[in-house]
């Protein structure tokens, strides 16, 4: 066409200061700072809005695909990533069945965890038979004092076979700094095997042997910047050894991997992933590679496991779902899809078969594989890039000052902090500071947990006594405290939750609403109603329901003329609850009402506690 017509030339764009002049008028007064300004956990303001003008200082937009710093992915043409199931091996034969029928179900990456005590030659023949190991990524990991011996089977059966050594993309995972973390084992001795599997390895261009395990920080509820941050110092941990000890930069560089959760925040998630790439370049960097290319950040992702639930376990799928599409988004190298049942079973067929076409799914129906990332220019997401890079490095020169992750994790400074960021998830859960779905917030009223019970952690492979002399994570699931709660209740004694409604009809129903979704969280049976004429009425119902809990609901207002006589003429035949905290809170109080229900609450604690009074 030999017109081209510039659209939208007759509209005058609005500059940064009217748009805040608009938003200002539509605040009415409100503060501006407080109600659109979005104070992150990773510890900066994330603004409503951002313009063009907005990206003027940063560095990011000027990236390329596939060129250093690699913030724009390690590929020029394509965004493809491995589809990886792990298959946690007891017996070969059984494994190696499973690993041939999931090849031919869209898996090009297969993950093989093995225990110490079965590293052999023979179990390795077996696994791999009939599997053509060039055209699949393939992972191995084992415990840390068997695997040099892993890696050297591994180098055996590849040379038996013939197999092109520049074809075979696959690791021999080593990471005994997460012994540390995890079991608060001391590793020391186990260090100086790196380098002896790096060299052994070293004339596989694809192979990855050092390898950083962030993941497991994702799962203790690490918040977005400390893994970040942590992977950064942990990485150059291995790295700054490997180099002392004498092995070519980039030959070190080229063979870490890292283990990265994807939790549920989504545009927060894709960002993670690029800010990492960028800072990991910078860091390779400092070494003096002789290839730009040794800067390039291989990253294998896994959807978390600490904001999976038990009850209404099919939301779990949601959540892996956004998860996997952040990590597929932000660039990486492999991705594992945790089946949306691993909370409380051993993955059924039913529930991998999902996991794998969760992938295949945004792969090939959504093409998240075509475009080289897609999210680079966004003025938002560049944005969270910058910010998650400058409070990551952070981090990073924090735990550098500290002499090294390996020392910060003997220290015990990793484990406190992430322990802390736990502990004060589980507080914002109670509080429902922090939302889980069908947990803490609209929780399926009907759902029993018919026999399904989490799974307790893993034990050591190491056989014999495991010393613990430094502090370790503690990994308990977001939704661990109510899943205990509501077992509870089930075990012993369901209690009848009757809402009381009366008066202003937009309140009683919304206070009625609430007050179901408050008192379901523990598991109690709620039964909800259209309104009573008189508190008479809507007692006699209650008790004719046989109800445990009588919640009245109504305006705050109306609290005034209901509350107390309800309160009298149910005379402590069931427990009396308010919903809300009106203004008349303190004559209710003085009447002997003392039990009420609100946004303010700490839900966990308060559903302890009517437990207690109900003796459940």
């Amino acid at each position: 066409m030999a017109n081209k017509e510039k659209l939208f030339t007759e509209f005058q764009a609005p500059t940064k200061q009217e748009w805040l002049d608009k938003i200002e008028v539509d605040l009415k007064g409100a503060d501006f700072q407080k109600r659109l300004v979005w104070r992150t956990n990773e510890g900066f303001n994330v603004q409503p809005f951002y313009r063009r003008e907005d990206l003027t200082d940063l560095k990011t937009p000027e990236a390329l695909p596939g060129e250093f710093p690699f913030v724009r992915g390690n590929k020029k043409d394509n965004n493809e990533w491995y589809v990886r199931q792990n298959i946690a091996v007891s017996d070969p034969k059984e494994a190696n069945a499973k690993a041939l029928d999931i090849l031919n179900k869209g898996i090009d990456s297969l993950g093989f965890r093995i225990k110490g005590k079965d590293v052999s030659a023979a179990f390795i023949e077996t696994l791999l038979d009939g599997i053509f190991c060039e055209i699949v990524d393939l992972n191995f990991r084992t415990c840390p004092r068997h695997a040099f011996e892993l890696a050297q089977i591994i180098d055996a059966y590849f040379t038996k076979k013939g197999y092109d050594k520049a074809k075979l993309s696959f690791t021999v995972g080593f990471d005994p700094i997460e012994a540390i973390l995890t079991k608060g084992k001391d590793v020391t001795e186990l260090l100086a095997e790196g380098p002896k599997i790096v060299e052994l390895l070293k004339a596989y261009p694809k192979a990855h042997v050092m390898t950083v395990h962030t993941e497991t920080l994702n799962n203790a509820g690490a918040y977005i910047v400390q893994e970040l941050g942590y992977s950064l110092a942990w990485g150059n941990e291995y790295l700054q050894q490997l180099v002392d000890a004498g092995v070519d930069v980039d030959l070190a560089a080229r063979q870490m991997k890292f283990y990265m959760g994807v939790s549920e925040n989504y545009f927060m998630e894709i960002a993670k992933f690029r800010a990492a790439r960028l800072l990991w370049a910078q860091i390779v960097k400092q070494y003096e590679p002789k290839d730009d290319a040794s800067c390039k950040m291989t990253i294998n992702a896994t959807t978390s496991t600490y904001n999976m639930t038990v009850f209404d376990s099919y939301v779990n799928l949601l959540r892996s779902q956004t998860e996997a599409m952040s990590a597929a988004l932000g660039g990486i190298h492999s991705m594992v899809v945790t089946p949306f049942d691993a909370p409380y079973e051993q993955a059924t067929d039913f529930s991998e078969r999902i996991a794998r076409n969760q992938q295949l799914l945004i792969k090939e129906e959504a093409h998240f594989d075509r475009i080289v990332d897609p999210s680079a220019g966004s003025y938002y997401i560049e944005h969270l890039t910058a910010a998650l890079a400058e409070e990551g490095w952070k981090l990073f020169l924090k735990i550098e000052e500290e002499g090294g992750f390996l020392e910060a994790c003997k220290k015990g400074i990793v484990q406190d902090d992430i322990n802390a960021t736990n502990v004060k998830r589980h507080g914002d859960a109670a509080k429902r500071k922090e939302f889980i779905l069908g947990t803490n917030q609209f929780p399926n009223f009907t759902e029993k947990s018919e026999g399904k019970r989490a799974i307790a952690g893993k034990a050591c492979c190491h056989d014999g006594e495991c010393e613990a002399p430094f502090k370790k994570l503690e990994t308990t699931r977001l939704a661990a405290d109510f899943e205990d709660l509501r077992i509870h209740t089930e075990e012993k004694k369901v209690p009848v939750a009757f809402m009381l409604t009366i008066g202003n009809l937009a309140m009683r129903q919304a206070r009625a609403q609430f007050s179901c979704n408050f008192l379901a969280c523990a598991g109690y049976k709620v039964i909800d109603n259209l309104g009573f004429k008189t508190v008479e009425e809507g007692v006699d119902a209650a008790l004719e329901a046989k109800a445990d809990i009588v919640v009245i609901c109504s305006s705050d207002d109306e609290y005034a003329e209901y509350a107390i006589p309800a309160f009298k003429y149910l005379n402590g035949r069931a427990m009396f609850v308010v919903a809300g905290a009106p203004a008349c809170m303190e004559d209710l109080k003085a009447a002997g009402i003392e039990n009420y229900i609100h946004v303010k609450c700490n839900v966990l604690e308060t559903l302890k506690e009517y437990n207690q009074k109900l003796g459940i």
